[in-house]
């Protein structure tokens, strides 16, 4: 890196930032032939954003930005400074910046890395602006250096770079794959066992195991050092295998054992402003190191001999179960104890929930050998990555 040539953004490329007609519910769509209307819940783990949820009318292009396929997209608030590749034609709210590599100097693939690369981020970090919020503005990105290697020496580097995160996105599909064998094989043995229960004994879910919310916090407390499971490490997991990759909070005590997650533990989410993400769960299985959970959630700890966690957790996932645990509020949304008492669990022959569970565990093992070799991908990624961009 040190040998290429450094150069400023705005030298080479053009930046601008996009614009919002308002009020936009006004210029919104769904004639098939409106403007594409970008947004950050159109991306994905991809590089590339290839469709919208949402268009406009042409009218809204005058109060915005146009852009177009092989422009890059720089968000500049919330979660800042993430690149995308366009793949359509669109038009882009004040979220966004676009950056049009006007000469053509960089391969597509090699900026896209390096816009990504922590060197970057951190360069984009310490211009953004802001409280809680960091905020980015085209000025800031036009001053921010970057590399400028020849265009061979960027697609060689960028060859490499893409055959590694093509072998990510495989590791990661495979993951997938096995997750949905599992939701296969459940609807196989117990259909929506909520809504078509085959006659089996329900209990009371708070009379299968106890509940605890868990304990706030204050970020200046000092002392106790402990991982902690908080409601962005749910995503769309089934279960954490590993809590010492969850990020640490500092307490000033160490907490009693009821806020200490064990083996089979299943946490919640209880109370988030996304609705969507209100009730979802997660199994612990198993609690690598001392691990605690966030007040933004609740722990169950089965103590009942008749329903299997493996078991108990599919029956959580089930849109019968969802709907009945759809969070409440106005804003902040919540699910408290009442509700989850009174959800119904029917309670199959513990002998079909145990080779259940001895399906899911075969899984979980194959799930840890894909889940090795992905650790060992993204290693050699961000070590390439600082190799090439400091």
């Amino acid at each position: 890196m040190a040998k290429w040539q450094q150069i400023k953004i705005g030298d080479v490329c053009v930046v601008e930032r996009g614009g919002s007609p308002r009020p936009i519910d006004k210029f919104i769509t769904e004639d098939e032939n409106g403007i594409n209307w970008i947004k950050i819940g159109d991306t994905t783990e991809s590089m590339y954003i290839t469709k919208t949820a949402q268009k406009i009318i042409p009218e809204g292009v005058k109060k915005s930005r146009l852009v177009h396929s092989g422009d890059f997209l720089l968000s500049n608030s919330m979660s800042f400074g993430r690149p995308y590749i366009l793949n359509i034609d669109g038009c882009i709210h004040d979220g966004w910046l676009v950056l049009r590599d006007k000469d053509n100097l960089f391969d597509k693939h090699f900026l896209y890395y390096c816009l990504s690369s922590q060197t970057t981020y951190t360069k984009f970090k310490s211009m953004a602006v802001g409280g809680v919020v960091n905020n980015l503005n085209s000025e800031m990105v036009r001053n921010v250096q970057i590399p400028l290697p020849p265009l061979n020496e960027q697609r060689k580097i960028a060859t490499v770079l893409d055959k590694v995160s093509d072998l990510i996105a495989k590791r990661h599909q495979q993951l997938d794959k096995l997750d949905e064998m599992v939701k296969s094989r459940f609807v196989e043995m117990f259909g929506d066992p909520v809504a078509n229960p085959y006659h089996w004994n329900t209990e009371r879910f708070l009379q299968l195991g106890d509940c605890k919310n868990g304990m706030n916090f204050h970020s200046t407390d000092t002392g106790v050092i402990l991982h902690c499971l908080g409601v962005g490490d749910f995503k769309n997991l089934s279960h954490i295998s590993d809590t010492s990759k969850l990020p640490t909070i500092s307490l000033k005590d160490m907490p009693s054992d009821e806020y200490m997650l064990k083996d089979g533990d299943i946490v919640f989410v209880r109370s988030n402003g996304n609705k969507a993400l209100v009730g979802r769960n997660l199994i612990v299985y198993p609690a690598t190191i001392p691990t605690t959970f966030s007040g933004f959630c609740i722990r169950f700890r089965l103590r009942s001999n008749e329903v299997q966690a493996d078991y108990l957790l599919r029956v959580l996932k089930t849109d019968s179960i969802r709907k009945k645990m759809a969070g409440r509020g106005a804003n902040i949304q919540n699910l408290n104890q009442k509700v989850l008492g009174e959800l119904q669990i029917p309670v199959p022959p513990v002998e079909l929930q145990n080779q259940f569970a001895a399906f899911v565990e075969q899984t979980k093992k194959t799930k840890t050998t894909i889940s090795c070799s992905l650790d060992n991908l993204e290693i050699l990624k961000k070590t390439l990555m600082q190799e090439y961009f400091g």
